[in-house]
């Protein structure tokens, strides 16, 4: 399969991703305030269902949609456990850490440091589980590939 040179639609990351929730309504309002999400599309259906959303943090972008519509769909209680671990770069990984916490997020991994040798990198990051139980990662670069 050859790699395709035409750029995606305006305002789309070459990829991304879809996480699903029982009651999507209500935690989308819980990733703009927990996580620093901000709301770019809401779809919504009968009776406030999430027909699809669109979630932005800097030029990423997450949908977001409701279970129940496809059988493959499926939130991590429907599923019995997580469904997706999701990575996402901020700018001060023990401020946004301090914010989730606040809001109601588990925190699953307290901000830690890996250093992963001086030919590679080095992050801070934390892990957090979301009101309806999916797992994010959150990370912060603090020292490039051969940087003190």
């Amino acid at each position: 399969m050859s790699q395709t040179t035409k750029a995606p639609p305006p305002g789309w990351p070459r990829i991304s991703a879809s996480v699903f929730y029982d009651d999507a309504a209500a935690v989308i309002g819980w990733l703009c305030g927990g996580f620093g999400f901000e709301v770019l599309l809401r779809v919504e259906g009968e009776d406030g269902r999430i027909e699809h959303s669109e979630l932005t943090f800097g030029d990423a972008l997450v949908m977001v949609g409701q279970t129940g519509r496809r059988p493959h769909c499926l939130s991590p209680k429907s599923a019995g456990g997580n469904t997706i671990n999701l990575c996402v770069h901020v700018d001060d990984v023990d401020a946004h850490c301090e914010v989730a916490r606040a809001a109601g997020a588990v925190i699953a991994d307290e901000p830690t440091t890996t250093d992963y040798g001086e030919d590679c990198w080095a992050d801070r990051g934390y892990q957090a589980v979301d009101p309806q139980g999916h797992h994010w990662f959150f990370m912060q670069r603090v020292r490039g590939p051969g940087a003190d």
